[in-house]
C-alpha cells in the first residue's frame, strides 16, 4: 500500500508543496477557455466523473480498502460533508463558464472569512475584532464588484461561484461541530462522496453530450491533476501546517489562476475585479498574519519566559 501521510514531511516541504498544489488548482480556468464544444453542465460532470475514477484509484492505494469501510459506517456528518463537496466541485466549474476567471477566483477567496463568521453564528465560536473587521473589509470588497457587475451581465457567474465557499463553510462547520461530539469525519472518503455525486446530480443536464476527444483530454486533466492529485496533497499538508497557514498559502491559487488566465488564454481581468479582490485577499492576510502572530507570542513566552 502507498503511503501517503504526513509522517517524514518537515515544515518546509510542506510549504512547498503547498504552493505546488496551489499552483495545480489554478490550471482550472485557463485549461476551461481552451475546450472547444464542452458546456456549463458537460464541463462540470466530465471533470467530476474523471475525478471521481481517479479517487477510486488513488485512495485504495493510500487508505487501504479501509477507506470504502469509512464510508458505509460513516454517520451524517460524513455525508453533509460529501454533499458540501459535490456543491463546491459543481459551483466552481459552473461559475467558470458564466463569468471570468478572475471574479470566481476572488469570490471563492472569502471561503475563510465566511467560515469564521459561521462558527461565531452555529457552533458559537467567538471572534477576535481583527477577524470582524477582515469580515467587514472583505464584505465591501465583494459587494465592489458585484455592484460594478450589475450592469455586466456577470453577476450570475459571481452568485453561482459564491456557492462555493459557502459551501466550504458549511462543510468546516459540520466537521468542527462533529470533532466536539466526539466524531471526527475524515475529508478524504467525503471529497469522493462529493466527486460521486457531483457526477450523478450533472448528469442528466450535461446531456446529450458535445465534447470531442479533446475537450475530454483537457477534462481528464483536470480531473486528475487539478483536482484529485492536489485534494489528495493538501490533506498531506494540513497535518503538518497549521490552519492559518494553509489559509494564507491557499491565496496563491487567486494569483496563479488569474495570472494563467491572462497569460494562457488573454482574460484580461477587469480594474473593479482587482480593485475589490485586493481588499478581499488584503483582509484576509491582515488576519491571518495577526493570528499567527497571536499563535507564536504564547509560544516564545513558554520558551524565553525572560
Amino acid at each position: 500500500m502507498l503511503r501517503m501521510g504526513g509522517h517524514g514531511l518537515t515544515h518546509g516541504r510542506a510549504v512547498w508543496l503547498m504552493i505546488v498544489v496551489t499552483l495545480m488548482w489554478a490550471t482550472a480556468g485557463v485549461v476551461t477557455r481552451h475546450l472547444e464544444h464542452a458546456r456549463s453542465f458537460e464541463v462540470t460532470f466530465w471533470r467530476s466523473f474523471f475525478t471521481l475514477v481517479s479517487l477510486l484509484v488513488i485512495l485504495p492505494l493510500w487508505q487501504g480498502r479501509a477507506v470504502f469501510a469509512k464510508i458505509r459506517q460513516g454517520g451524517r456528518e460524513l455525508w453533509i460533508s460529501g454533499v458540501c463537496w459535490g456543491v463546491m466541485f459543481t459551483a466552481f466549474m459552473v461559475a467558470l463558464t458564466l463569468t471570468s476567471v478572475a471574479n470566481v477566483l476572488v469570490t471563492m477567496s472569502a471561503g475563510p472569512l465566511l467560515t469564521a463568521l459561521a462558527a461565531r453564528i452555529f457552533i458559537g465560536h467567538k471572534l477576535p475584532p481583527r477577524t470582524w473587521a477582515a469580515i467587514v473589509a472583505a464584505g465591501l470588497g465583494i459587494a465592489w464588484m458585484y455592484g460594478t457587475e450589475l450592469g455586466e451581465g456577470q453577476l450570475l457567474g459571481t452568485l453561482v461561484a459564491l456557492c462555493v465557499p459557502l459551501a466550504g463553510a458549511c462543510n468546516w462547520t459540520v466537521v468542527q461541530h462533529a470533532h466536539a461530539k466526539g466524531h471526527d469525519v475524515d475529508l478524504v472518503p467525503a471529497v469522493l462522496i462529493g466527486a460521486a455525486i457531483s457526477t450523478l446530480v450533472t448528469l442528466p443536464l450535461a446531456w446529450p453530450f458535445q465534447a470531442n476527444a479533446h475537450d475530454l483530454g483537457l477534462l481528464a486533466f483536470l480531473g486528475l491533476f487539478q483536482l484529485a492529485i492536489p485534494c489528495a496533497l493538501s490533506v498531506m499538508c494540513a497535518r503538518v501546517l497549521k490552519a492559518p497557514e494553509v489559509s494564507l498559502l491557499a491565496l496563491l491559487e487567486v494569483i496563479f489562476g488569474i495570472a494563467l488566465a491572462w497569460i494562457g488564454a488573454g482574460e484580461e481581468p477587469e480594474s473593479s475585479v482587482l480593485i475589490g479582490g485586493a481588499v478581499v485577499i488584503g483582509a484576509l492576510v491582515f488576519n491571518e498574519l495577526l493570528g499567527l502572530r497571536e499563535r507564536r507570542s504564547p509560544a516564545a513566552a513558554l520558551t524565553n519566559p525572560h
